[in-house]
């Protein structure tokens, strides 16, 4: 299942300066299949000449196989298939290939240290001090999960999201973060806009306990909530009142059913 693309919504908004959409063009972000090869198919229509060869080099480098596996895939879109059948690259009936969708497609040809994954808070917090904005970028998608723990949290919005776009994210940090007051509601919104994620209980409990998330999402999701959950938060003066009297409405009427 394809996954959240917030970085791909930054790119089709036209908010990404030219430095990252050379760095992405280059396939330096490295994130999910998905979002890496939208991204890409994007670059190659972009004003900037230098930046529209980098993306066709960078497709270029991935396998004609590899390609046509991907669009194997029932959850591959339309206009993808559509952009890349104009190449003359189309969907195996039957893919030698297996494509993890969670894993870029095609690495980065420079190796760049964001430290190992078990590294601690304050190493991460040293490294990240020490890096402008591009490498920060590419450190939520391809630093430690310190690193991530640390970024989701970043005041600027499109590092903060990238985070979301790593394939090294696990259900853990996601529930993590679906708790967490102190990140914006854009990423909360992300994170509950995700079906694949909102299918974990935990982050769904997170997410509407949590009251920096947008109230129509909390309504949304409360009725999926256990009875215990439930009445805990009609009673929860750290979420919205809107919220918890409707809580507290729906804990009286499974009463008298």
């Amino acid at each position: 299942m394809i996954g959240p693309t917030p970085l791909l919504d930054h790119f089709k908004r036209g908010e990404v300066e030219r430095e990252v959409r050379l760095e992405a063009a280059q396939g330096a972000l490295a994130t999910r299949a998905y979002e890496q090869i939208a991204i890409l198919a994007l670059l190659v229509e972009d004003p900037d000449r230098e930046i529209r060869d980098a993306a066709e080099a960078t497709l270029s480098r991935i396998p004609h196989e590899t390609l046509a596996a991907f669009l194997s895939r029932s959850d591959t879109p339309v206009d993808l298939r559509e952009f890349f059948g104009d190449r003359g690259i189309f969907p195996e009936e039957v893919a030698p290939v297996v494509v993890d969708a969670e894993e870029p497609l095609v690495a980065p040809t420079v190796e760049e240290d964001f430290g190992s994954e078990d590294e601690d808070r304050q190493t991460a917090t040293q490294k990240l001090a020490k890096m402008g904005f591009s490498d920060r970028l590419k450190a939520a998608v391809r630093g430690s999960r310190e690193m991530r723990a640390l970024l989701i949290r970043d005041p600027n919005k499109m590092i903060a999201a990238a985070v979301l776009s790593s394939p090294k994210l696990s259900e853990p940090e996601v529930e993590a973060f679906a708790r967490m007051a102190s990140i914006s509601d854009e990423i909360l919104r992300i994170i509950g806009s995700n079906r694949a994620w909102t299918k974990n209980y935990n982050v769904l409990l997170g997410l509407t306990k949590n009251p920096k998330t947008p109230l129509a999402l909390s309504l949304n999701f409360m009725p999926r909530l256990s009875s215990r959950d439930l009445q805990m938060l009609s009673v929860d003066r750290n979420v919205p009142e809107p919220l918890r009297v409707a809580a507290r409405k729906r804990v009286v009427a499974n009463t008298r059913g």
